[in-house]
């Protein structure tokens, strides 16, 4: 019997009534998409099989959304500090009804988008719950009802992952919210626990708390943050602090009693002592897990890692002749950006090229206020990896353009080569930090000297003025004597 449950009968049936493709996708997220439609166009019969999100998570339940949620969140934010800019308004209310159609209206343009270039393309998409019953053979249920078996010349696989619930006594059966639910609530919160202190989880904790809910972040480990540099935690807490957000970090759970979305306390271990925290709702950000499981992969020959995610060679093969997997559930950063430039790898190797996911910078944000936004290495990475280097900070607070905004929180930080100029890593906690970054990622890919930011002309009063200031201040190189020879 294989993973998806059908006994050897009912797949000879199955295998009779076939349908023959040259490429086949698991999953509609970016990857999988492009890969369905570039196939498409290039004359390919083709098919992209996916379970319920019409362009996988990021344009229905995740990048995007969230960040609509976010900026109505700080348009809430400014309305309750107009009266500090001039603007004087009454008592600011959040109607989170108004939130969530906003919301929806947009992920319904996004859909209805990419509907359109499914029919644009000739890719056919097929909604429902996709099983392997065999090599690059794909048993599909039908949302609609109905079964569909296909196979196909060229299999990619898609698939993506899904928030993980910790195994904390209470935790599951108390409901809590993942991302998926919280973009979905109409109402706003009491008081929001948010376990997990990464990315996704500050930025909701932020817009939460400025639609006006009380919020208590809880993260097991040391900081916030965990990629991160210190300097890069101590600010963002420092930042979240000052809009009344609550930190535990080093915090333990021990035990969830009640129901989110009514009453709830955490019980959990802190360096500090037992605490327990009361709220009304949990929000769960505490990491994912890959969708591997229970759709045959094993009948497929493909091969998973010990975290589960697809095992894959730097060109995203798969241990299963003509599989390939893209974006997170091949293990890939979890960025959509990313997930776009798997599928520029597998097209361009396709087509006689030879690139790997290998050795690729990975820029990528978190979109609280202010933004953080980062490319290449931190100073710990660097440490650990030993790569010598040196270290160049600047406070927002330096740049002209904050001042003249008063967006002055956060700092940028850039390391140098120790024996070159060349720029190894940037961080910048601050107003405009994605777009800030990119000049400095573009720079890193035209393997530019840090003197050529140093001395370029940014347009004044900008946020990416400061990135001239920034590599200005960059240590000389560490001077080394040099042994004499012993004749």
């Amino acid at each position: 019997m294989n993973t998806c449950g059908h006994d050897g009968k009912e797949e000879e049936k199955h295998m009779a009534q076939t349908e023959q493709l040259e490429v086949l996708v698991l999953g509609s997220g970016t990857g999988g998409k492009l890969v369905g439609w570039h196939m498409a166009q290039s004359g390919r019969r083709t098919a992209v099989v996916e379970r319920h999100w019409v362009g996988g998570s990021c344009p229905n339940i995740a990048c995007m959304p969230s960040k609509n949620e976010i900026s109505n969140a700080k348009v809430a934010q400014l309305a309750r500090d107009g009266k500090r800019y001039g603007t004087v308004t009454g008592p600011v209310t959040v109607d989170m009804a108004t939130v969530r159609q906003r919301k929806r209206e947009m992920v319904e343009r996004q859909i209805a988008k990419h509907l359109q270039i499914y029919e644009a393309s000739g890719a056919e998409l097929i909604m429902g719950s996709g099983c392997f019953v065999a090599p690059k053979t794909l048993e599909v249920k039908l949302n609609d009802g109905g079964t569909r078996v296909l196979t196909a010349d060229k299999v990619f696989l898609n698939v993506g992952t899904r928030a993980a619930i910790p195994n904390v006594p209470g935790l599951e059966a108390a409901r809590p919210l993942t991302h998926v639910e919280a973009l979905e609530l109409d109402y706003v919160p009491r008081h929001l626990i948010v376990i997990g202190g990464g990315y996704s989880g500050l930025e909701l904790a932020q817009a939460f708390r400025r639609f006006g809910s009380g919020v208590t972040i809880v993260e097991s480990g040391p900081q916030l943050l965990a990629r991160e540099d210190i300097d890069v935690s101590q600010e963002m807490r420092r930042i979240l602090g000052a809009e009344d957000i609550q930190v535990l970090v080093g915090a333990e759970l021990l035990q969830v009693q009640g129901r989110s979305g009514d009453k709830v306390t955490l019980s959990a271990r802190t360096p500090s002592g037992d605490q327990h925290i009361d709220g009304s709702d949990i929000l769960v950000a505490a990491g994912r897990i890959p969708n591997t499981a229970g759709i045959g992969l094993k009948e497929a020959g493909v091969e998973l890692d010990g975290r589960g995610y697809v095992r894959v060679n730097g060109r995203l093969e798969t241990s299963a002749p003509d599989v390939w997997a893209v974006g997170e559930c091949a293990g890939s950063p979890q960025f959509t950006h990313i997930s776009e430039d798997d599928f520029r790898i597998i097209r361009d190797n396709l087509a006689g090229g030879n690139r790997s996911t290998r050795d690729r910078l990975v820029p990528y944000c978190m979109f609280t206020d202010p933004p953080l936004a980062r490319v290449g290495l931190g100073e710990g990475e660097a440490e650990r990896q030993g790569v010598l280097a040196r270290v160049a900070r600047l406070p927002m607070e330096s740049v002209l353009a904050a001042q003249a905004t008063d967006q002055r929180q956060g700092f940028m930080k850039a390391l140098v080569g120790d024996r070159d100029d060349r720029i190894l890593g940037f961080t910048m906690i601050g107003a405009s930090a994605g777009e800030v970054m990119a000049a400095v990622h573009t720079a890193m890919l035209a393997g530019l000297s840090y003197s050529t930011l140093a001395d370029a002309d940014f347009a004044h009063p900008t946020m990416a003025e400061g990135l001239s200031s920034l590599f200005s201040s960059v240590p000389p190189r560490a001077v080394r004597q040099i042994k004499p020879k012993v004749a």
